[in-house]
């Protein structure tokens, strides 16, 4: 059995987030859901929409539990996830981002408490300043007379 993953973002984020996934995992498409929330959209109607998305989850197949991944802690989509979430079959981590949920998948048949886990550390680590230019990337210098790499 493994755990199913729910996202609920500002729209378009939780959508685009589950395409991505799913270019990586094509074969997770049952076990990943996406609730895009919309402006115009009351708390309570994208609540009753986070409950359709997570039972439609859990009549997908035999399920562990559902990690619930939102964009920004403290706005609408973490507020509805918060009521959505029990803390025992479901729990609920904000800050999602690609890496995080590429981490969840590929460790989803893990326990609930093991995948929130990895799940932070996948996002904190995806999160990385990248030099601008590597030594193997450097242009050569105008005055440099030796066009040939020799090893010294």
């Amino acid at each position: 059995m493994n755990n199913s993953i729910l996202i609920i973002a500002h729209a378009p984020l939780a959508n685009a987030l589950r395409q991505c996934a799913l270019h990586v995992f094509p074969d997770c498409a049952d076990s990943v859901a996406a609730l895009d929330v919309q402006p115009n959209v009351s708390p309570d109607e994208t609540l009753a929409a986070a409950r359709i998305a997570s039972t439609q989850l859990e009549s997908a197949g035999p399920v562990t539990g559902i990690l619930v991944l939102a964009d920004i802690f403290g706005a609408t989509p973490c507020n509805v996830a918060q009521k959505l979430v029990d803390g025992v079959f479901s729990r609920l981590i904000t800050g999602v981002n690609l890496p995080m949920l590429l981490r969840t998948l590929s460790y989803r048949h893990e326990s609930l408490e093991a995948l929130v886990a990895r799940a932070v550390v996948g996002g904190t680590q995806g999160v990385m300043q990248v030099a601008i230019t590597a030594p193997q990337n450097q242009a050569r210098r105008k005055n440099d007379q030796d066009h040939h790499d020799h090893q010294q």
